[in-house]
C-alpha cells in the first residue's frame, strides 16, 4: 500500500456529508497522523492508533474510530508480513477484516465509514494472490457504490475533486475486477462531473489506452492534509 495512493484514494471521505457543528468529525483527530505514520513516523501512527482506542473505550460502537482502528491494524498488518513474520501478519490482517467490517455494520450509511475501508482495501489488494484480493475488491467497490447512493442528494453541491475522487475509485476498481463497461461508465462520468478533477487526466487516459497511468504525487491533493 503506499502512501500517495490511499491518501488520494481517502480524498472523497474530506468531503462527505456535513455534520452537525456539535459532532466534529473524527477524521479530523487522526487522520494527519494516519499519514504520517504510513510514510515511516511510527510515533504519529501509534498516536492516531491511541485516538481510536480511546474513543472506542467510551463508546465501543464508535464507527468512524473502529473503522480507522481497522485501518490502522491492516498496515500493521503488512509491516509484519514485510519483515517475514506470517504468523502476526495473519492475525494482524485477520483482526483488521474484522474490525472494519464491523464498522460498516454499525453504520452502513456513513461515507465517513465507507470511504476508509473502501480505499484501504483498494489499495491493499493490489500485492494480494487473486484468489484472496477479488471478494475484498468487490466488497471495496460495493462500498464506493454505496457511497454514491448514499451522496446522491448532495451530488450537485460536491466539488470536482470529490466527486472525481469517488468515481475514480469505482472506475478503477471496476476495472481491475474486469468489468470493463461498468469501468468506462464511471470514467465517462467522471469527464462529465468533475471534469476539473485532478483525476481527470488518468480517465482520459484510460479512455483512450485502457490502461490507468500511476499517480505521480499528491497533486492537488496536498492541500486537503495540511
Amino acid at each position: 500500500m503506499t502512501l500517495i495512493s490511499l491518501v488520494a484514494g481517502l480524498l472523497a471521505f474530506l468531503f462527505a456529508a456535513p455534520q452537525a457543528p456539535s459532532a466534529p468529525r473524527f477524521d479530523y483527530l487522526v487522520r494527519a497522523d494516519f499519514f504520517a505514520g504510513m510514510a515511516g513516523d511510527a510515533a504519529r501512527l501509534q498516536h492516531a492508533k491511541t485516538v481510536c482506542e480511546e474513543a472506542l473505550a467510551a463508546n465501543p460502537k464508535h464507527a468512524e474510530a473502529l473503522v480507522w482502528h481497522g485501518a490502522i491494524v491492516f498496515f500493521e498488518a503488512g509491516q509484519a508480513f514485510r519483515k517475514g513474520d506470517f504468523a502476526a501478519g495473519g492475525q494482524l490482517f485477520q483482526k483488521s477484516l474484522a474490525e472494519m467490517n464491523d464498522a460498516v455494520a454499525l453504520a452502513p450509511d456513513n461515507p465517513g465509514v465507507l470511504i476508509p475501508r473502501a480505499a484501504v482495501l483498494l489499495e491493499g489488494t493490489r500485492t494480494m494472490q487473486p484468489d484472496m484480493a477479488k471478494p475484498l475488491l468487490e466488497s471495496a467497490v460495493a462500498n464506493y457504490q454505496h457511497v454514491l447512493e448514499v451522496q446522491e442528494a448532495i451530488w450537485p453541491t460536491l466539488g470536482d475533486h470529490a466527486k472525481g475522487e469517488l468515481l475514480f475509485g469505482l472506475a478503477e476498481g471496476s476495472a481491475r475486477l474486469g468489468r470493463a463497461d461498468e469501468a468506462r461508465a464511471y470514467f465517462e462520468r467522471l469527464l462529465k462531473d468533475a471534469p476539473e478533477s485532478g483525476q481527470a487526466p488518468r480517465a482520459r487516459s484510460w479512455l483512450d489506452t485502457g490502461a490507468v497511468p500511476k499517480a505521480s504525487g499528491l497533486a492537488g491533493c496536498v492541500g486537503c492534509h495540511k
